[in-house]
């Protein structure tokens, strides 16, 4: 008989070697499989399901506290003087009496200064004379034409002398009254310019004299908050010095600056013990008509993906939204906020973690920052 080759030795060999590894290794590999296929199953569908279940975030919302507030329009001004004028000399002359000093107070026709003049005076005195001699001269004529002595037109010559001398007294007069400075209003003297006994032109400034009270705090208000400013309405003005001063405003122009687009007003305010300076940087607060509005911290205004500035509410399917808003005021208490819906629930907490539409878990506001958003009286304020 003849002995198998080797090759086919060689291929019954591995052929018992598979067969072996197939039987010992791969029905067991499958069996292995089947039982983790679970364990596998459940961890391959975890993703899945983190997806399908986000976990909500979460936020702290109140209900807030409507008031009814003064809208505050503010801007930079500066206080200056209801009138200045600059006194002047209108004959030219040595300055014979200065009768004022930095500071004095005066009132309306109050002589400031008076010129040398005693040769304008002395025409004034001629001036006089010869009115008295062309009134006796007419009223000797009127006799005389009266009992028919003289004619008529004697009497119209003599009044016409008459008429003539009285111009000429009153041309010297105006003369003697251009040495003279007086005050056209009450005020104070803020400048003095001369010294007695200099030589002074026609025209020559002698004096600066100011009004205070009422001293005017101005400023311009924007287009846009123009409508809310009107003749009348109360306004509160910080110096610099941190003084608040009140007063109403008493004009409000009608056309625009060219270059800015904003409106000049002015504010009066009662100064009579002068107190107040011109020329004092101030900041006017007008306050304009009262409107339904929240208090809340500065923390909670935030912006949507345009930049507007609003606040983030909490809808009824608990849900997110935006609402904006309009600047009131500016106060140490918080921002004061108008356009805020009478039903909303406002986010106060996490507002800038969440987006528009977005669901989450709303839990109240804690204690210590509802007290921070709470206003203790309705009141509109003053």
């Amino acid at each position: 008989m003849a002995m198998p080759r080797f090759h086919t030795v060689a291929a019954f060999v591995v052929l018992a070697v598979s067969a072996a590894w197939v039987l010992t290794g791969e029905f067991s590999s499958i069996g292995s499989a089947a039982q983790d296929s679970p364990d596998k199953a459940s961890e391959a569908s975890e993703p899945a399901a983190a997806e399908t279940q986000k976990v909500l975030r979460t936020v702290a919302v109140m209900e807030p506290n409507f008031i009814q507030h003064n809208r505050i329009i503010r801007i930079s001004g500066v206080t200056a003087p209801d009138k200045r004028t600059t006194l002047a000399t209108r004959s030219a002359g040595i300055l014979g009496e200065l009768k004022v000093e930095k500071g004095d107070k005066i009132r309306t026709g109050d002589v400031v200064l008076v010129l040398d003049g005693a040769e304008k005076q002395s025409v004034v005195d001629t001036a006089k004379a010869l009115l008295d001699q062309r009134q006796k001269e007419a009223d000797n004529i009127e006799r005389l034409v009266k009992n028919g002595i003289s004619p008529s037109t004697q009497s119209d010559s003599a009044r016409s002398a008459l008429a003539s001398a009285r111009s000429q007294l009153e041309a010297a007069q105006a003369d003697v009254d251009r040495l003279t400075v007086v005050a056209p209003f009450s005020g104070v003297i803020d400048q003095v310019m001369v010294e007695e006994g200099s030589w002074l032109p026609s025209g020559e400034d002698v004096a600066v004299l100011l009004q205070l009270d009422p001293v005017v705090a101005l400023g311009e208000v924007s287009e846009r908050e123009i409508t809310h400013v009107s003749v009348g309405r109360e306004a509160d003005v910080r110096l610099i010095s941190g003084e608040i001063v009140s007063g109403s405003v008493r004009h409000v122009s009608l056309e625009a600056t060219a270059g800015t687009r904003t409106f000049p007003i002015e504010v009066a305010i009662t100064n009579p013990d002068n107190k107040v300076p011109a020329g004092m940087t101030a900041e006017i607060m007008i306050k304009s008509e009262a409107v339904t509005a929240v208090r809340l911290p500065r923390s909670v205004v935030t912006l949507d993906a345009a930049g507007n500035l609003g606040l983030r509410i909490l809808k009824p399917d608990n849900t997110v939204g935006f609402v904006p808003i309009d600047l009131i005021d500016d106060s140490p208490e918080g921002l004061v906020l108008s356009g805020v819906p009478l039903d909303a629930k406002i986010i106060v907490a996490g507002q800038d973690l969440v987006s528009d539409g977005e669901t989450v878990n709303a839990v109240p506001a804690d204690a210590d920052l509802v007290a921070a958003a709470t206003v203790k009286t309705a009141e509109p304020s003053q």
